[in-house]
């Protein structure tokens, strides 16, 4: 039988300069050492002394400290239980809170602190459950236990408190530091919770549909600046009508802004930084369809579309901020999204853009017979999210009357198509006490067809605004309206089938009609006019995943954008290519210049954005592009990474890593052979890809303008001549 031994007063000890420093387990496990080193260190001072299983404290003068001073619990057990079964408890209790844990069913220690310094009720009632935990972590005082929260950090921040084959690699390999974990040092700011927002890991094709490699990673603030820096571009290729050309110069206008359609092929966030000093202030109009973050079949994109809530928004927010500063002041954004994340964004969107700033939801019927898979309700509907940059200044067109409003107009010719519409105005606004000035009789005299607002004869019918209820209402016009319209032949009045006369009023065909706030037509149906379209274009091929409706996207283009103007739209989740699609059909039809830029990461860019692009072009015998991509260096290792599908080829991937790639400051070249055994020891390829990827340099995955001309990066001739055309070098 064995007694051991937890003291409440450590916050005392550790507040005297170079005394020992002991985790609550350390005074259950080890008394005997501890009273041996406490004595040495005559702390107070204080003489301690252990004297049968209990450690007895007096003054350096024999006097024997006072009860209240130090409250002891003794806890009798069978034997001392090891620092390894205590971790392995804590540990497993713990990972009975599911906000503990991340995908990987691992401990996210973050997590733990957060509740722990917040001193979270259900934490710490979950802490209580075990006798264990509540000796080792609580003090009792006057029969309540009151929570260290000192401790019980200290003690989880201690690098071997998960001391399992994946800490020790990192201890081994360098991703701890002076036995911290990277993120526990003081030195360096997290900015952001993950360096390239989670998409930058490494998927590429489509198929894949992997969970993101999860950089999780803090980086000091000018690691972020130098990420963020222009990027080399390569791969230049000019795509005409005429096919596949080389390409010889970048075409300016006299502003010196860039006036080609660009096709990027790159991680958007870091692309749009790449962008940002030469289209700042530039874009009239951004249009994207993100990744809408939802389960199952309807996941609209090649990407992981299964972020946790909180790295979905992270990733949405750093690409809205860096998007702001492209737009015009009269710019606009507008983002396509569904219910999953519709209301957060709208909330993120206030903050980014500014509450004052948002023009509009518009409801698109995108799926008219509903998705099937839902529990409740068949959803039907997507959401434009629509923000200007500066309020006030965005200018709005109105959209082509479609067959059906046209066919309303059937008298007249040509552009003098008309109708006639009732005088009478019913809904809101449209009683005497809201419009009294529009409340007053008409004269009418059936005979000889005449209108008046006086009584100049008895024969004279008064006609009063009334509705069919006999309630009162008002005329659409003010009387010196009124008889402006009759001078003008646009008024008539005649008796409908039960004897009653009414007013009506000329309403002449217009160039188009307002916007509304829900779109149901059935052009916008994404299957009739996203996906089929896309298969007639590729010969019945499926070869992407649910494409916007051309429809939508290009009445969207065509509310915001000047009708033969020259306006630039940019589109950094380019996907299939729908919204280029849409630019060129537009411009053939009112012979505009509208510009677009697409931004695209994923393999389906060469495969099916670019082609998709190029068919248009053929089709419609207008429009070219120039086509290139940001150049990899450590992107080509997160590539192999990803494509991994072993703990072998992991660590031969480890190898070439070691030899030819930049890896982070604080890593270890070198392959110990128990750092390997290690890395083999954690079982787990996910995780395995996990740590090869934070041994990469992030800031070298593109290869940055400012190291164009650095042998080890291998940039050509060619290339650097139109880097240096396209940076305005």
């Amino acid at each position: 039988m064995y007694e051991t031994l937890a003291i409440s007063f450590l916050s005392r000890w550790r507040s005297f300069p170079n005394s020992p420093l002991f985790c609550r387990s350390d005074f259950q496990s080890r008394p005997s050492f501890i009273a041996k080193t406490l004595h040495k260190n005559q702390i107070f001072p204080l003489t301690f002394h252990l004297i049968q299983g209990k450690l007895k404290i007096s003054y350096s003068d024999g006097k024997t400290l006072p009860p209240n001073a130090v409250i002891l619990n003794t806890m009798k057990g069978t034997s001392p239980m090891s620092r390894t079964n205590f971790n392995e408890k804590l540990t497993a209790l713990l990972k009975t809170c599911p906000d503990f844990l991340d995908d990987a069913g691992e401990l996210i220690l973050a997590a733990v602190r957060d509740h722990a310094w917040q001193l979270n009720r259900d934490f710490i009632k979950l802490l209580l459950t075990d006798d264990e935990m509540r000796t080792t972590f609580f003090d009792e005082i006057d029969g309540h236990w009151v929570f260290n929260h000192n401790t019980f950090i200290n003690y989880i921040t201690d690098k071997n408190f998960l001391a399992n084959s994946y800490t020790r690699f990192r201890n081994k390999i360098g991703l701890n530091i002076e036995d911290k974990f990277l993120r526990e040092r003081g030195e360096v700011s997290l900015v952001w919770p993950y360096k390239d927002c989670v998409l930058e890991g490494g998927q590429t094709k489509e198929e894949e549909k992997r969970k993101e490699i999860f950089f999780n990673e803090i980086l000091a603030q000018d690691e972020i600046n130098w990420m963020f820096d222009p990027k080399v571009l390569t791969n230049w290729k000019c795509h005409t009508t005429q096919g596949e050309q080389d390409v010889t110069n970048i075409q300016r206008d006299k502003n010196g802004v860039i006036r080609e359609n660009l096709i990027i092929k790159g991680n958007n966030l870091i692309t749009l930084h790449t962008l940002k000093q030469l289209f700042r202030g530039q874009v009239k109009l951004i249009y994207i369809d993100p990744p809408y973050n939802t389960k199952g079949e309807s996941s609209s994109f090649g990407y992981n579309n299964s972020f946790n809530h909180s790295s979905w928004l992270t990733f949405i927010r750093n690409r809205l901020e860096i998007a702001k500063d492209l737009l015009r002041n009269d710019g606009l954004i507008v983002i396509a999204i569904d219910d999953e994340e519709q209301a957060y964004l709208a909330v993120l969107c206030d903050e980014v853009f500014g509450k004052v700033n948002h023009i509009g939801t518009v409801i698109v019927q995108s799926k008219p017979s509903g998705r099937t898979t839902d529990s409740y309700f068949a959803t039907c509907h997507e959401y434009l999210h629509i923000y200007s940059k500066e309020v006030g200044l965005p200018a709005i067109n109105f959209l082509e009357l479609t067959d059906e409003q046209k066919s309303q107009y059937t008298e007249g010719t040509g552009e003098n198509l008309f109708r006639w519409r009732d005088f009478l105005r019913t809904g809101g606004l449209s009683t005497p006490e809201e419009r009294p000035n529009s409340y007053y009789p008409i004269y009418f005299l059936p005979q000889e067809k005449q209108i008046s607002l006086e009584r100049i004869s008895e024969d004279q019918i008064e006609i009063l605004p009334l509705d069919s209820n006999g309630n009162k209402r008002v005329w659409r016009k003010t009387p010196p309206s009124f008889l402006k319209h009759v001078n003008d032949n646009e008024i008539k009045i005649e008796q409908n089938k039960a004897g009653q006369w009414k007013v009506k009023i000329i309403d002449r065909i217009k160039a188009g009609t307002r916007p509304k706030s829900v779109w149901t037509d059935s052009k916008y149906d994404a299957s009739s006019h996203g996906t089929k379209l896309l298969k007639n274009l590729f010969e019945g091929q499926k070869v992407f995943s649910y494409p916007k409706s051309i429809h939508a996207v290009k009445d969207i283009i065509e509310i915001f954008t000047e009708k033969t103007g020259d306006d630039i739209i940019l589109d950094f989740f380019a996907g299939s290519g729908t919204t280029a699609h849409a630019i060129l059909e537009l411009n053939k039809k009112d012979s505009g210049n509208r510009q677009f830029i697409l931004v695209e990461q994923m393999d389906y860019v060469e495969n099916v954005t670019v082609p998709r692009v190029e068919k248009v072009m053929k089709n419609q015998d207008i429009g070219d592009f120039v086509y290139c991509e940001l150049m990899q260096y450590n992107q080509v290792y997160m590539d192999k990474i990803q494509a991994a599908q072993s703990s072998e080829e992991l660590v031969a991937l480890w190898r070439d890593i070691a030899e030819n790639s930049f890896l982070n400051w604080y890593v270890n070249a070198e392959m110990p052979q128990d750092a390997v055994n290690d890395f083999i020891a954690i079982g787990d390829v996910e995780k395995q890809k996990h740590l090869l990827a934070e041994l990469l340099d992030k800031n070298q995955l593109y290869v940055n303008l400012s190291e164009i001309e650095d042998a080890d990066f291998g940039v050509n001739a060619e290339d650097k001549v139109l880097n240096r055309a396209f940076y305005g070098e």
